[in-house]
């Protein structure tokens, strides 16, 4: 059942008789009093399996439990990339999904210098409700990254004399680099080391990705 953004207690009734899930109107009138909730009902897609009384149903409206939709992002993606992966779904367009992800101001806190979100979109499988935007996605991402950026990672960081866009960017290079975890530590400590004395990296990734950018690849 679709509850639309700004629908009265008497839309919302008569989507759920209509589907079903409330027997009649005065069932529903009923259960709206009893449970106190007449001003609580959020818009949403909800979703109801089995049977349940008229009051559960509106705690179930007021909660905002809707249903969610799942929406996998893998490891290793540019934003282009992760734009397909969006475009693809039924959430909205790559496009949609490139512009939000010029919202660099999600990560000032922590890269005042950056001007989008590269790197900054944390892979993983996100459980979305129907009608998320880009605008969510890309700030659901964001979030998620703060979460894994932990004080013991900042502080590896740190130890290394490295700022968070280094990092981010040296983890995004050792992971296009290899695909087996096992080897990941090995090809990290090269780089650093490289970095360290002021070798060459010798990245394959480095020169993919400004070919990709610059539309040559």
């Amino acid at each position: 059942v679709d509850v639309p953004r700004g629908a009265g207690t008497q839309a919302i009734g008569a989507r759920l008789i209509d589907a079903g899930v409330v027997r009649d109107p005065l069932t529903f009138r009923v259960a709206l009093w009893l449970s106190g909730h007449d001003r609580r009902l959020q818009a949403g897609e909800y979703q109801f399996g089995e049977p349940m009384s008229a009051v559960d149903v509106i705690g179930k409206i007021a909660r905002g439990d809707v249903l969610l939709i799942p929406l996998t992002f893998r490891e290793g993606l540019t934003i282009r990339e992760m734009a397909e992966v969006f475009g693809a779904s039924e959430f909205g367009t790559a496009d949609e999904f490139i512009a939000a992800a010029q919202n660099a101001s999600l990560v000032a806190s922590i890269d005042p210098a950056a001007q989008d979100l590269e790197g900054y979109l944390f892979p993983d499988t996100y459980a979305l409700p129907r009608h998320a935007d880009a605008a969510l996605v890309v700030s659901q991402m964001v979030g998620r990254f703060m979460d894994v950026l932990t004080p013991e990672v900042r502080a590896g960081a740190e130890a290394q004399k490295l700022s968070i866009r280094q990092l981010v960017t040296l983890a995004s290079l050792v992971e296009k680099e290899t695909a087996v975890p096992a080897e990941r530590t090995v090809v990290s400590g090269v780089y650093v080391n490289r970095l360290r004395i002021g070798m060459l990296l010798q990245c394959d990734p480095t020169v993919i990705y400004a070919l990709q950018k610059a539309g040559a690849y």
